[in-house]
């Protein structure tokens, strides 16, 4: 059994009172690791810790704390596999992702980070008059709260820690206890590398010490990537203190077919780079609304089954799977629970559908959903509507570009968008018109970093950069 600890001042230490949490392995439904369950004392420990370690770390020259960063981002490369792995057997999201995507790009952006310290401490300059000038500096908040979900740890703790950092706060990072056995091992690699208390990390569940910790007058700063209704609480949570906050939260994105798309990259567009993913389509962008083309419809659809027909689900550890696992009891009794609700609304069931052993009997004790399409004309419906979380995406039809448009804002979330279409002309009104924070044309799930990503609407504001986590204070001198 793998037990993990909690990094609070340098130190890995379990739960104050010795509490843990058993981690289960999705694909098998077994209890491979303990986490720690962490409280009040083990917040207050944290915020103690990096408030200690902010005027040192703060008061580092920018180029020094770049020299940490990519300390880091070493780390990252030397133990991708081992990082891949555990996050693999922890949340189920397949290896060929965690190793060949995500290991990779976390080490990339760690060094684009520590090229872009210097940002946090440029200021401008302001000529008031011939005897009296202006000038803005940037300053760190301070201790920043760093709230991470489950399907993606590593991932989301280096978009949020990485830049936080950068800008010279230190950081608490909280991850979700459905998942956080692989960044815990990070808090044990990097305890040798960061300053203590520069980086903290504590698990346990959200109401136990996530509240303490954005309700603490020693943070400074929030950011969480999670669901809405953890937003909205976070919110009521520290508004006494009226801390800044970054939330991005949930989805439900519109993926748009026009029948002049290349339909070959826009069935793939729509399915396994979309829904269907290595992660079973728990993904906060997932284009789980599919738009298509009414004359394009039947040709679509056909396409989407026989990409659909080809996904492979076994062992996420096995090279050759193609998708994972729901990644905890708690997600998947919510997935199937809308395959019931589906029905009952009556939309129309086109594949999938299966869940549990009959979909992997060699693991019949893993959390598996099928790959599954539901079609209908109402966008009303609660599958139209809510975050399911999981591979089952609506297919819905449209006959102009306005009924498009109206069905893809016809949403409480404003997370993403896909558009497929050769018509430039459409994809700018589209890019002008849609109500979301990033809009993809003829591609999906693109997140390079330079570029802000984040929502409006209920799927939150704000997005993860060196900037985001300064603050700017202005100073008028007479000459």
């Amino acid at each position: 059994m793998n037990e993990y600890r909690n990094l609070i001042g340098g130190r890995l230490v379990p739960a104050a009172d010795g509490r843990t949490l058993d981690s289960v392995n999705p694909a098998t439904g077994e209890v491979w690791a303990r986490v720690p369950a962490s409280g009040r004392a083990d917040a207050e420990a944290a915020v103690a810790a990096a408030r200690a370690a902010f005027p040192a770390w703060s008061g580092m020259p920018a180029l020094g704390r770049a020299h940490f960063l990519r300390k880091v981002a070493e780390v990252f490369a030397g133990h991708a596999e081992e990082l891949a792995r555990i996050e693999t057997t922890d949340n189920g999201r397949i290896l060929r992702d965690t190793l060949k995507k995500d290991l990779p790009g976390m080490t990339h952006l760690w060094q684009i980070a520590a090229g872009q310290v210097l940002e946090a401490v440029k200021g401008e300059t302001v000529i008031l008059g011939p005897d009296s000038m202006g000038l803005t500096r940037r300053e760190p908040y301070g201790v920043a709260v760093c709230i991470i979900p489950w399907n993606s740890p590593v991932s989301t703790f280096s978009a949020k820690a990485a830049y936080a950092l950068a800008a010279g706060n230190t950081v608490i990072v909280k991850p979700a206890e459905q998942a956080c056995a692989s960044v815990l091992r990070l808090g044990e690699l990097l305890a040798e590398v960061l300053p203590p208390g520069v980086l903290n990390i504590v698990s346990g569940l959200g109401e136990d010490v996530g509240d303490p910790l954005v309700r603490h007058r020693g943070v400074n700063k929030v950011s969480l990537t999670g669901s809405t209704q953890t937003g909205q609480a976070i919110t009521r949570a520290s508004a006494d203190a009226l801390k800044p906050l970054t939330f991005e939260l949930g989805g439900k994105s519109p993926n748009i077919v026009f029948s002049d798309a290349d339909l070959d990259a826009a069935a793939r567009g729509v399915t396994v780079d979309s829904v269907y993913t290595g992660n079973a389509g728990q993904v906060c962008v997932a284009g789980s609304r599919i738009l298509i083309h009414r004359p394009v419809w039947e040709e679509m659809i056909e396409r989407i089954t026989a990409i659909a027909s080809e996904i492979k689900l076994a062992d996420p550890l096995d090279m050759a799977t193609t998708m994972g696992p729901i990644v905890s009891a708690g997600q998947y009794e919510r997935v199937t629970s809308y395959l019931e609700i589906a029905g009952k609304e009556g939309a129309e069931l086109v594949f999938g559908g299966a869940t549990g052993a009959d979909v992997v009997p060699s693991m019949p004790g893993g959390y598996w959903v099928a790959p599954t399409l539901l079609t209908t004309t109402d966008n009303s419906l609660r599958v139209c509507q809510e975050e399911i979380f999981g591979p089952v995406a609506v297919a819905i039809p449209f006959d102009t570009d306005d009924e498009a448009l109206a069905i893809s804002n016809d949403s409480a979330y404003g997370l993403a968008a896909g558009l497929w279409t050769r018509d430039l002309g459409r994809a700018q009104r589209f890019l002008r018109d849609l109500q979301t924070g990033t809009v993809w044309v003829n591609t999906f799930r693109q997140m390079p970093p330079g570029l802000p990503f984040g929502g409006v609407k209920d799927s939150g504001y704000g997005h993860d950069a060196v900037l985001e986590y300064t603050r700017e204070k202005a100073a008028i001198i007479k000459t």
